[in-house]
Order: structure tokens, then C-alpha cells, then sequence
């Protein structure tokens, strides 16, 4: 029993450093963000900055999971619960990687004239960030039923993803298009929608803890059953 009580303690911790983890996340993703629309320098390097920090949390995350594998050999609900945590890690630690890279794109677009009038990435970083945000919300308190409305959610950042490019190609015909700057801020579009992708990775990895399913590559599957989910 002690064994137990000792198990359940180390996976409440490993849960609390993926929330800590998630949180300078999704921070790095708002501020990332906000350097592309305010084309500001300072904020890009704060990203780059901190995503030494996300490496560090992510290395240290891993290595508690491993080791409490090893010491407790957890099987059933424990072993998908760090399953989990594990593959979680890693697609938040991508993530982290995805925002330097817009970042990186704000650098460049901070020496350029100021961004055309169509290219406003507020609602899609904001989509982005919810689904990440209530994807580890369904991780920690166990809810299949808001796992599958991040799934669903992707569809979303997918068309205006797609509305991006129909804007590039159509500002690409104009006569005296910066073809750099546009296919900079494209690159930002596809960022935002590879972070959803992300996003969606962790919500089907819930689902399958709590549930033991695995529903990547045929989600649609389960889409009805998971609205009337937990």
C-alpha cells in the first residue's frame, strides 16, 4: 500500500510539471505571436531566450517519468497515465520549437516595411492556444469528452490556415509584392497550424489514457461517442 501512495504522489508531480510546462508554453506562443504583429525585435529574442528553459523542463520531465518507470514497473491506468506524460512532453517541447521559429520570423520581418492588412494571426494563435491550453486541462482531470472538442477544433485552425494561403497567392499576383515578406508570413501560418497538429496529438493521447483507445488515424470514429464522453 505504501508502495502505492508513493506511486500516486510521483505521478501528481510529473502532472504538475506538465501544467508548468504547458504554461511557458503557451506563453512563448502568445509572445511569439504578438512579435509578428508588432514586427518587435526584443520580443522575438525573448522567445529564443526562453525556449532554453522548455528544453530544460522537457529533459527533466523525461527523466522523472523513466525513473519512476523503472523504480515502480506501474501497469494499467498508471502505465498510460506516464505513457502519456511522456508523449505529451515531447509534443509540447515541439511546440516550444515551433514558436522559435516564428519568432525567427519576426526578426526578419522586424528590418521589412509594415505587414499587409489580411495577414492577422491573432485568432489563430488564440485557437491554437485553447487547444492546448484544454488539452492538458483533459489530461489532468481525466476528460475524453473536451480531448474530442480539441480534436474537432483542428478542423478550424486547418481553413484558416488554408485562407492563408489563398491570400499569399492572391497578393503574390499583384504588381510590387514583397514575395520574401509573404512567403515569411506564410511560414508563421504554417507554424500556428503544425502547433494545432500538436495540439490534437496531445488530445488523442488523453483519450487514449483514459479510455485506452488509440484513435489517431481514425478519429472520426470515435467523434459521436466522445461528445457524450466524460
Amino acid at each position: 500500500m505504501t508502495m502505492i501512495r508513493h506511486l500516486q504522489r510521483e505521478i501528481e508531480s510529473v502532472k504538475r510539471k506538465l501544467l508548468a510546462l504547458c504554461a511557458v508554453v503557451e506563453k512563448n506562443v502568445a509572445v511569439a505571436t504578438k512579435a509578428i504583429a508588432e514586427q518587435n525585435e526584443e520580443l522575438a529574442q525573448a522567445v529564443m531566450a526562453e525556449d532554453t528553459r522548455i528544453d530544460r523542463m522537457e529533459v527533466e520531465l523525461e527523466e522523472d517519468c523513466l525513473k519512476i518507470l523503472a523504480l515502480y514497473q506501474p501497469v494499467a491506468v498508471d502505465l498510460r497515465a506516464l505513457v502519456a506524460v511522456l508523449k505529451i512532453n515531447n509534443d509540447l517541447e515541439r511546440i516550444g520549437d515551433l514558436a522559435v521559429n516564428v519568432a525567427e520570423r519576426a526578426h526578419y520581418l522586424a528590418s521589412r516595411p509594415a505587414l499587409p492588412e489580411p495577414f492577422d494571426f491573432d485568432l489563430m494563435a488564440g485557437k491554437v492556444r485553447a487547444m492546448l491550453r484544454n488539452a492538458v486541462d483533459a489530461f489532468v482531470e481525466g476528460k475524453s469528452r473536451v480531448a474530442h472538442e480539441v480534436c474537432e477544433a483542428d478542423d478550424e485552425v486547418d481553413a484558416i490556415n488554408r485562407a492563408m494561403y489563398k491570400s499569399v497567392e492572391t497578393m503574390l499576383a499583384k504588381d510590387g509584392a514583397d514575395a520574401n515578406t509573404l512567403i515569411h508570413l506564410l511560414s508563421v501560418s504554417r507554424d500556428l497550424e503544425r502547433m494545432a497538429d500538436h495540439a490534437t496529438n496531445i488530445a488523442e493521447d488523453v483519450i487514449y489514457m483514459i479510455t485506452g483507445e488509440i484513435v489517431r488515424h481514425h478519429l472520426e470514429d470515435y467523434t459521436q461517442q466522445g461528445r457524450t464522453g466524460k
